[in-house]
């Protein structure tokens, strides 16, 4: 009789002491894992999304090359004054510096007059 009084009485909150545990684990997998690979594609997104001919670019291989010519899926890369690849869009791993925009360009060409 003893015994079941004893466990009946450790048991603690019930429900809540077995739902706790998954809970706090599932607020640590979120807050470690899962929130920041969504920010990070979320900024990847908006550097695919900016894109633009003159930008010069690294692909995941490790190429860089400068942006002649953009596809909903592909990129033309000039890799040289000779040799231009073409490449999926996915494969670009980052932009090392952005071509100047139009009105820039522009600007720039006013100064130096």
């Amino acid at each position: 009789m003893y015994l079941a009084a004893d466990s009946a009485s450790s048991s603690g909150g019930g429900i809540w002491g077995l739902v706790l545990p998954f809970v706090l684990m599932f607020a640590v997998f979120y807050f470690l894992l899962l929130r920041p690979q969504q920010r990070k594609t979320k900024t990847r997104n908006a550097m695919m999304n900016q894109l633009k001919k003159g930008d010069k670019i690294a692909t995941i291989g490790g190429l860089h090359g400068t942006i002649v010519e953009l596809n909903s899926d592909t990129v033309v890369l000039r890799v040289n004054d000779t040799v231009k690849l073409t490449f999926e869009r996915s494969a670009i791993s980052s932009v090392l510096t952005s071509a100047p925009a139009p009105s820039e360009k522009l600007e720039k060409a006013e100064k130096s007059e």
